[in-house]
Protein backbone atom coordinates (compact mmCIF):
# COMPACT_ATOMS: atom_id res chain seq x y z
CA UNK A 1 0.00 0.00 0.00
CA UNK A 2 1.12 3.94 -0.99
CA UNK A 3 2.34 5.28 2.59
CA UNK A 4 -0.08 7.89 4.31
CA UNK A 5 -0.44 11.21 2.15
CA UNK A 6 0.56 9.33 -0.99
CA UNK A 7 -2.74 8.63 -3.16
CA UNK A 8 -2.82 5.37 -5.15
CA UNK A 9 -1.57 4.54 -8.46
CA UNK A 10 -4.54 4.48 -10.74
CA UNK A 11 -4.62 1.00 -11.97
CA UNK A 12 -1.80 0.28 -15.11
CA UNK A 13 -2.65 -2.16 -17.51
CA UNK A 14 -0.61 -3.69 -20.69
CA UNK A 15 -2.57 -5.00 -23.14
CA UNK A 16 -1.00 -7.92 -24.52
CA UNK A 17 -2.16 -11.16 -26.25
CA UNK A 18 -0.29 -14.60 -25.12
CA UNK A 19 1.64 -13.10 -22.85
CA UNK A 20 3.73 -11.33 -25.78
CA UNK A 21 5.21 -7.54 -25.63
CA UNK A 22 2.99 -4.64 -26.12
CA UNK A 23 2.67 -3.14 -29.13
CA UNK A 24 4.96 0.52 -29.18
CA UNK A 25 1.90 2.43 -28.82
CA UNK A 26 -0.06 0.92 -26.12
CA UNK A 27 3.90 -0.05 -24.33
CA UNK A 28 4.54 3.94 -24.64
CA UNK A 29 1.10 5.04 -23.08
CA UNK A 30 1.19 2.55 -20.63
CA UNK A 31 4.98 3.60 -19.71
CA UNK A 32 3.59 7.22 -19.23
CA UNK A 33 0.95 6.19 -16.95
CA UNK A 34 3.95 4.67 -14.88
CA UNK A 35 6.02 7.71 -14.83
CA UNK A 36 3.10 9.42 -13.58
CA UNK A 37 2.20 6.96 -10.33
CA UNK A 38 5.62 6.89 -9.84
CA UNK A 39 7.22 10.16 -9.86
CA UNK A 40 5.64 11.49 -6.37
CA UNK A 41 6.35 8.12 -4.36
CA UNK A 42 10.01 8.17 -5.67
CA UNK A 43 10.51 12.24 -5.20
CA UNK A 44 9.03 11.37 -1.46
CA UNK A 45 11.01 8.50 -0.96
CA UNK A 46 13.99 10.43 -2.20
CA UNK A 47 13.36 13.09 0.19
CA UNK A 48 12.94 11.11 3.09
CA UNK A 49 15.76 9.20 2.53
CA UNK A 50 18.69 10.97 1.37
CA UNK A 51 21.55 11.52 3.83
CA UNK A 52 23.48 14.06 1.83
CA UNK A 53 21.70 17.51 0.10
CA UNK A 54 21.20 15.71 -3.18
CA UNK A 55 18.58 17.16 -5.57
CA UNK A 56 15.14 15.03 -5.74
CA UNK A 57 13.41 16.33 -8.78
CA UNK A 58 13.71 13.53 -11.20
CA UNK A 59 13.40 14.06 -14.81
CA UNK A 60 12.37 11.14 -16.58
CA UNK A 61 13.47 11.02 -20.09
CA UNK A 62 13.08 8.14 -23.26
CA UNK A 63 15.99 7.66 -25.74
CA UNK A 64 13.99 7.02 -28.79
CA UNK A 65 17.64 6.56 -31.00
CA UNK A 66 16.63 3.63 -33.51
CA UNK A 67 18.66 0.25 -32.77
CA UNK A 68 19.44 0.84 -29.47
CA UNK A 69 19.20 -2.37 -26.90
CA UNK A 70 17.13 -2.67 -23.63
CA UNK A 71 18.52 -0.39 -21.35
CA UNK A 72 18.13 2.38 -18.40
CA UNK A 73 20.29 4.35 -16.71
CA UNK A 74 20.66 6.59 -14.36
CA UNK A 75 22.75 10.33 -14.62
CA UNK A 76 22.70 14.05 -13.69
CA UNK A 77 22.31 17.56 -15.19
CA UNK A 78 24.99 20.12 -15.45
CA UNK A 79 22.71 21.44 -11.94
CA UNK A 80 23.16 18.44 -10.39
CA UNK A 81 19.29 17.29 -11.38
CA UNK A 82 18.86 13.01 -11.63
CA UNK A 83 18.16 12.02 -15.01
CA UNK A 84 16.35 8.49 -15.29
CA UNK A 85 16.80 7.14 -18.85
CA UNK A 86 15.09 4.47 -20.38
CA UNK A 87 15.15 2.78 -23.87
CA UNK A 88 12.51 2.03 -26.57
CA UNK A 89 13.37 -1.58 -26.42
CA UNK A 90 13.00 -1.44 -22.97
CA UNK A 91 9.76 -0.17 -22.79
CA UNK A 92 8.71 -2.34 -25.51
CA UNK A 93 9.80 -5.56 -23.90
CA UNK A 94 7.87 -4.84 -20.32
CA UNK A 95 5.09 -7.36 -20.33
CA UNK A 96 3.07 -5.35 -17.51
CA UNK A 97 3.06 -2.09 -15.69
CA UNK A 98 4.68 -4.26 -12.51
CA UNK A 99 8.15 -4.65 -14.69
CA UNK A 100 8.61 -1.10 -15.42
CA UNK A 101 7.77 0.17 -12.49
CA UNK A 102 10.44 -1.52 -10.63
CA UNK A 103 12.94 -0.72 -13.39
CA UNK A 104 12.04 3.03 -12.55
CA UNK A 105 12.35 2.01 -9.07
CA UNK A 106 15.32 0.53 -9.18
CA UNK A 107 16.95 3.35 -11.65
CA UNK A 108 15.67 6.02 -9.31
CA UNK A 109 17.20 3.81 -6.42
CA UNK A 110 21.12 4.56 -7.51
CA UNK A 111 20.19 8.03 -7.41
CA UNK A 112 18.58 7.82 -3.35
CA UNK A 113 21.44 5.81 -2.60
CA UNK A 114 24.35 8.08 -3.85
CA UNK A 115 25.87 5.09 -6.42
CA UNK A 116 27.13 7.55 -8.86
CA UNK A 117 29.34 8.98 -6.51
CA UNK A 118 30.73 6.18 -4.82
CA UNK A 119 31.10 4.43 -8.52
CA UNK A 120 33.10 7.61 -9.05
CA UNK A 121 35.47 7.59 -5.79
CA UNK A 122 35.67 3.67 -6.41
CA UNK A 123 37.34 4.30 -9.57
CA UNK A 124 39.45 7.22 -8.49
CA UNK A 125 40.75 4.91 -5.47
CA UNK A 126 41.11 1.93 -7.81
CA UNK A 127 42.89 3.88 -10.51
CA UNK A 128 45.69 5.75 -7.70
CA UNK A 129 46.35 2.13 -6.21
CA UNK A 130 46.92 0.53 -9.85
CA UNK A 131 49.13 3.24 -11.28
CA UNK A 132 50.63 3.78 -7.91
CA UNK A 133 52.15 -0.18 -7.82
CA UNK A 134 53.06 0.22 -11.28
CA UNK A 135 54.83 3.24 -10.73
CA UNK A 136 57.14 1.55 -8.22
CA UNK A 137 58.07 -1.09 -10.26
CA UNK A 138 59.74 1.66 -12.65
CA UNK A 139 57.14 1.57 -15.51
CA UNK A 140 57.59 4.28 -17.94
CA UNK A 141 54.36 6.81 -18.35
CA UNK A 142 52.63 5.07 -21.30
CA UNK A 143 52.31 2.02 -18.81
CA UNK A 144 51.50 4.07 -15.44
CA UNK A 145 48.64 5.83 -17.72
CA UNK A 146 47.27 2.02 -19.05
CA UNK A 147 47.52 1.18 -15.30
CA UNK A 148 45.67 4.11 -14.03
CA UNK A 149 42.94 3.78 -16.59
CA UNK A 150 42.75 -0.35 -15.68
CA UNK A 151 42.89 0.43 -11.87
CA UNK A 152 39.57 3.02 -12.41
CA UNK A 153 37.71 0.16 -14.82
CA UNK A 154 38.44 -2.39 -11.70
CA UNK A 155 37.29 0.30 -8.92
CA UNK A 156 33.98 0.61 -11.07
CA UNK A 157 33.55 -2.65 -10.52
CA UNK A 158 34.51 -4.11 -7.45
CA UNK A 159 31.31 -2.97 -5.92
CA UNK A 160 28.72 -2.80 -8.30
CA UNK A 161 27.23 -6.17 -7.79
CA UNK A 162 26.82 -4.77 -3.93
CA UNK A 163 25.29 -1.38 -5.42
CA UNK A 164 22.48 -3.52 -7.76
CA UNK A 165 21.29 -5.32 -5.31
CA UNK A 166 21.44 -2.43 -3.18
CA UNK A 167 18.73 -0.37 -5.68
CA UNK A 168 16.89 -3.98 -6.56
CA UNK A 169 16.13 -3.30 -2.71
CA UNK A 170 14.89 -0.01 -2.40
CA UNK A 171 13.52 -0.42 -5.84
CA UNK A 172 10.91 -2.65 -4.64
CA UNK A 173 10.55 -0.74 -1.65
CA UNK A 174 9.29 2.45 -3.95
CA UNK A 175 7.27 0.68 -6.77
CA UNK A 176 5.14 -1.61 -3.87
CA UNK A 177 4.87 1.90 -2.29
CA UNK A 178 3.40 2.86 -5.63
CA UNK A 179 0.77 0.36 -5.96
CA UNK A 180 2.63 -1.77 -7.99
CA UNK A 181 4.02 -5.58 -7.31
CA UNK A 182 7.75 -5.93 -7.40
CA UNK A 183 7.98 -9.20 -7.32
CA UNK A 184 6.02 -10.02 -10.54
CA UNK A 185 8.17 -6.48 -11.57
CA UNK A 186 11.04 -8.66 -11.24
CA UNK A 187 9.99 -11.48 -13.88
CA UNK A 188 11.69 -8.99 -16.44
CA UNK A 189 15.18 -10.66 -14.87
CA UNK A 190 13.99 -14.09 -16.22
CA UNK A 191 13.78 -13.07 -19.50
CA UNK A 192 17.29 -11.31 -20.11
CA UNK A 193 20.23 -12.98 -20.31
CA UNK A 194 22.22 -13.85 -16.64
CA UNK A 195 25.27 -12.63 -15.94
CA UNK A 196 26.01 -15.34 -13.25
CA UNK A 197 28.34 -14.69 -11.05
CA UNK A 198 31.22 -13.58 -12.91
CA UNK A 199 34.48 -12.19 -11.57
CA UNK A 200 34.19 -8.03 -11.33
CA UNK A 201 30.96 -8.91 -13.26
CA UNK A 202 28.75 -5.19 -12.64
CA UNK A 203 25.43 -7.35 -11.81
CA UNK A 204 24.88 -9.70 -9.54
CA UNK A 205 22.76 -13.57 -11.34
CA UNK A 206 19.29 -12.92 -11.95
CA UNK A 207 17.92 -15.42 -8.90
CA UNK A 208 20.23 -13.61 -6.36
CA UNK A 209 18.03 -10.57 -7.94
CA UNK A 210 14.46 -11.48 -7.70
CA UNK A 211 15.29 -13.24 -4.29
CA UNK A 212 16.39 -9.44 -3.91
CA UNK A 213 12.80 -8.47 -5.26
CA UNK A 214 11.13 -10.60 -2.33
CA UNK A 215 12.92 -9.88 0.57
CA UNK A 216 12.35 -6.09 0.75
CA UNK A 217 8.30 -7.47 -0.13
CA UNK A 218 8.49 -9.28 3.03
CA UNK A 219 10.98 -7.16 4.93
CA UNK A 220 8.09 -4.24 4.06
CA UNK A 221 4.99 -6.81 5.05
CA UNK A 222 6.69 -7.60 8.33
CA UNK A 223 7.28 -3.72 9.49
CA UNK A 224 11.09 -4.35 9.35
CA UNK A 225 11.18 -1.37 7.34
CA UNK A 226 9.05 1.32 7.30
Amino acid sequence: MPPPGLPPADPVIIKTTSGAPATPQAAASNFTAVIRAMEPAVERECALRRRQPINCDFQFVVDDRPGLDINAFQTLDDNGRPIIGFTLALIAAARNADELAFVVGHEASHHILNHLNQRSGAARAGAVIMSGIVAASGADLATIQAAQQMGAQVGARYYSRDWELQADYLGAILALNAGFDPVRGAEFFARIPDPGDRILGSHPSNVQRQAQVARAVADVRAGRVR
